[in-house]
């Protein structure tokens, strides 16, 4: 680890280009330890989880509060040498004036890039009309624009993980994002190829994100289908999650086992030393 962690600058320049050609994954950590061991094993890139952070902090998914949010996300830009791209919710406001000022204070953390969503603030089963959805990521846009331009705006829809059967109108909501100034189109719960294949058109030349919250398609098969870049969302936090509950409730019956598949003390800790102490951006 060099003794000097890259500059936000860099790291922004480095996650905007990132998208530019090819396809790269863009796995979501939920905590400094994992954003570290991502490092490691040589991402070029991650993406925080709202839904990750929420069950590290014993919430349900759509209940944190906006300072917590901002916390963990500059403890995550400054833990690790890599862009950094923000699981911003709805952008904690419904106003597209108080969704600028939020992204403004985000854009503090560090961030090279910030998803804005259709989710509304009010109620996290609805989502907002098409109207405002657009202007929310206008004003997103426009403080994008202002303070630091470099920074990634991901506009995404939840319409699939609501109505699994409307592709048509999240394609809509995800063109008219593209025109609102969206840098990267994104509507959780694509799994179809031919359904990739016509989100991928239709935001094209802007580069598409599929999140991938199952097994599924390859990253392989993905690049071959146009997508740029690949997510999993709380998926990786689910598996140690996962992983916890079954070792734990074994544990509760009077069995050890679940413990054997525990990773090795020695291998973590030579892991997170290579890291040294160092926390600043």
């Amino acid at each position: 680890m060099s003794s000097s962690r890259p500059r936000t600058e860099a790291k922004r320049r480095a996650f905007r280009e990132l998208h530019a050609a090819g396809t790269f994954v863009i796995p979501n950590p939920w905590d400094l330890g994992s954003a570290r061991l991502l490092q490691h094993l040589g991402f070029a890139a991650l993406a925080s989880t709202s839904s990750g952070l929420s069950w590290s902090n014993g919430q349900a998914d759509y209940s944190l509060e906006l300072p917590i949010a901002l916390d963990h996300l500059q403890g995550l830009c400054a833990a690790v040498d890599l862009p950094i791209s923000a699981d911003f919710e709805e952008g904690f406001a419904r106003e597209p004036e108080d969704v600028a000022r939020n992204v403004a204070r985000v854009l503090q953390t560090g961030v090279a890039g910030l998803s804005i969503e259709d989710t509304q603030v009010e109620d996290a089963t609805l989502l907002y009309e098409l109207g405002l959805a657009v202007e929310r990521i206008r004003a997103a846009r426009a403080a994008i624009t202002t303070a630091a331009p470099d920074v990634v705006l991901v506009a995404r829809t939840e319409l699939l993980l609501h109505q699994p059967q409307a592709l048509t109108r999240a394609i809509d909501k995800l063109v008219a994002f593209a025109d609102a100034g969206a840098d990267c189109l994104f509507a959780p719960g694509v799994y179809a190829r031919q359904d990739i294949v016509a989100m991928v058109r239709a935001v094209a030349p802007k580069p598409l994100n599929v999140s991938m919250a199952k097994p599924g398609l390859t990253v392989a098969e993905l690049a071959d289908l146009g997508v740029r870049r690949v997510s999993v969302g709380g998926a990786l936090a689910r598996v140690a999650w996962a992983a916890m509950l079954e070792a734990a409730t074994q544990l509760r019956a009077g069995s050890f086992e679940g413990l054997g598949r525990a990773a090795s003390g020695a291998e973590l800790n030579a892991i997170f030393a290579s890291f040294g102490d160092e926390t600043s951006p």
